[in-house]
């Protein structure tokens, strides 16, 4: 007989309420590469940026001319003229009062980045299997401990109301991360707040269902939408760990 890592299964009615028991799933026992975690959340939000560039004239619009060799100094082009301390002065070069950037930036730059479509896999896999590590759930400042375990499995919270959803998941002890994340609604820093994300809030626990309808109703109005944050594991690797299972 085999055996392999379980998880209780608790009722919405209570954290003390076991109804039930399944196997773990086995993306939960993938290592955790930090590493290739971080490599994929680099390379992806990269692929986020917008390009841009600077005027193709910018830093180049001095009547200047180099003095050439034997006066001691430097053969950077300098202004010409006389009477102001701008004259003699160096120009053009990246490291001259009023002169153009090194290597200035072109909207024809590489800005995106591929990533191997097993990268992205390992990444996620290594990220869901660090969620039910509760020492790491905590160290990003997760407020956990009132929940009986990581991951935390409920038989049914097909709710319709935000006041349901809220009442299980006091019972199974599970508000306290929801109340941080509220009480974390404070103006966005920066030059945001005048586009359209005029407040940032903290992330919350994620929630992961195969039917979302009143899960999902339920999450969708409460705390400003800022409680919860709802990650869909892609097909391919809920796939290979239902195959895993199967073949153990």
């Amino acid at each position: 007989m085999t055996s392999r890592p379980v998880v209780s299964v608790y009722s919405k009615t209570g954290a003390s309420e076991v109804v039930d028991s399944v196997p773990l799933p086995a993306v939960f026992t993938a290592p955790i590469r930090d590493d290739i975690v971080q490599f994929v959340h680099s390379n992806m939000n990269k692929n986020r940026r917008q390009a841009h560039g600077v005027y193709h004239k910018a830093g180049m619009m001095h009547a200047a001319e180099s003095w050439g060799t034997g006066r001691a100094v430097a053969r950077i082009p300098r202004i010409g003229g006389s009477g102001t301390s701008r004259s003699g002065q160096g120009a053009f070069g990246n490291q001259c009062r009023k002169g153009r950037m090194f290597a200035p930036l072109k909207t024809y730059r590489r800005w995106h980045r591929k990533i191997n479509t097993n990268q992205r896999r390992h990444a996620v896999a290594a990220a869901v299997a660090a969620t039910a590590v509760t020492p790491l759930v905590l160290a990003r400042g997760h407020r956990v401990l009132g929940a009986p375990e990581l991951p935390l499995v409920v038989d049914s919270l097909n709710v319709d109301t935000t006041k349901a959803l809220l009442t299980s998941l006091k019972n199974l002890g599970a508000t306290e991360d929801l109340k941080k994340a509220r009480e974390s609604k404070r103006v966005r820093i920066g030059q945001g707040k005048m586009r359209n994300s005029r407040y940032a809030l903290r992330k919350a626990s994620a929630a992961r269902s195969k039917v979302f309808n009143g899960l999902q109703a339920g999450m969708a109005t409460s705390f400003d939408k800022a409680e919860t944050e709802f990650q869909r594991i892609g097909n391919q690797i809920v796939s290979e760990s239902e195959e895993e299972e199967d073949e153990q």
